[in-house]
């Protein structure tokens, strides 16, 4: 009787999209390992105290892609999108570092803070204009993140007025590349964040409305949810948590370049969603997933230079691993390759099933 419950378990475990999203993660770091025994390596820096190690590098790497993934899984529960994530970092960094540049105390925590506050302020005001034009004006997600993606370049680069911009704060260095028992503080930070988000969507009705607008607007609304606040909402959150990646991913070097931060980094948001195991046509969605996937996105750019596989040919390898990852996540592919056994399977075998369902009269 014990056989049977553990297969049934281990059927239900395969059914969780981000089990193959960790699986994959896992036999990229193995193939890494095939090259350098030591790759996976965890030391104590003799001075700091520290760790390092590629698999830090890599939850640090991953920092900038779970921020925006998190408001992303948000926003497609919903059935919309977010295109314009990407240009809000580079707008949220070009804030800071324009700030820091033309302060006079640029190290100063009350600079640092107000550089970070204004950051996010108008990170926040992007998001929410992506929301009105959702919610009140009700134009395609597609359409006006779009048109967000391409007006928050402009914006970035009025800003720095179209030059890279460095500025030099102790405070902001310190978020970004310091350490806190041992790990990074950017990657503890934004777990922190990750936890927060899930208590306020997983604690209360609200991940529950979200998901009810993302399966049937109309019916949501006759149930008495309201569709316009909620989607004002996402977007605001979206637009917030994408500017917290900019901070981030600028405090690394304190330098922003608006054409390069946050380039594609919508694309690898919404990889990440999906492989984390949330439908783009909206609905369930999983926070845990979208870490899942963040992991495997930055694993993957980790792999692809550590094999040195040339620039040229890094996007074909990363589409294969994701479309590996989304063949095996496919239920329908899985049913497919199981009756496909079942038919080859030589005369007088008896079928899985039955035997399971054999076994289950006995």
């Amino acid at each position: 009787m014990t056989e049977p419950k553990t297969t049934s378990r281990g059927r239900d475990l395969l059914h969780r999209p981000y089990v193959w999203g960790i699986a994959a993660i896992v036999l990229l770091l193995l193939l890494n390992t095939l090259k350098d025994p030591g790759y996976l390596a965890i030391s104590v820096h003799p001075e700091s105290g520290n760790l390092v190690g590629n698999v830090i590098d890599i939850l640090r790497a991953s920092v900038p892609i779970l921020m925006v993934a998190v408001g992303m899984a948000l926003v497609i529960a919903t059935g919309g999108i977010d295109l314009s994530v990407g240009s809000i970092m580079a707008v949220g960094g070009a804030t800071a570092m324009q700030f820091l540049s033309a302060s006079d105390d640029p190290s100063s925590a009350g600079a640092s803070a107000a550089a970070i506050g204004l950051a996010l302020l108008i990170s926040t005001a992007l998001g929410a204009v992506n929301g009105i034009l959702v919610a009140f004006v009700r134009l395609q997600p597609f359409i006006c993140t779009l048109i967000m993606m391409l007006a928050g370049r402009g914006i970035a680069k009025v800003i720095t007025d179209g030059r890279n911009t460095a500025a030099e704060s102790d405070p902001l260095r310190w978020i970004v590349n310091g350490y806190v028992f041992g790990f990074p503080f950017v990657f503890v930070l934004a777990i922190g964040i990750v936890i927060a988000v899930g208590l306020i969507v997983r604690r209360s009705a609200l991940g529950l409305m979200i998901e009810a607008i993302g399966i049937n607007l109309e019916a949501s609304r006759m149930a008495g949810i309201r569709p316009r606040g909620l989607l004002l909402t996402v977007y605001i959150f979206s637009g917030a948590l994408a500017g917290i990646a900019g901070l981030f991913a600028v405090g690394t070097v304190m330098t922003v370049d608006v054409t390069q931060t946050g380039y594609l980094m919508e694309l690898d948001a919404i990889l990440a969603v999906v492989i984390g195991g949330t439908a783009l046509y909206g609905g369930k969605f999983s926070l845990g997933g979208a870490v899942v996937g963040a992991l495997l996105i930055a694993t993957l750019d980790k792999t692809v230079l550590f094999l040195g596989i040339p620039s040229s040919a890094s996007p074909a390898f990363k589409a294969v691993v994701i479309i590996v990852v989304c063949l095996l996540q496919s239920g329908h592919v899985r049913r497919r390759l199981r009756r496909r056994r079942s038919h080859e399977a030589p005369p007088g075998a008896v079928p899985a099933d039955e035997t399971q369902k054999q076994e289950a009269v006995v």
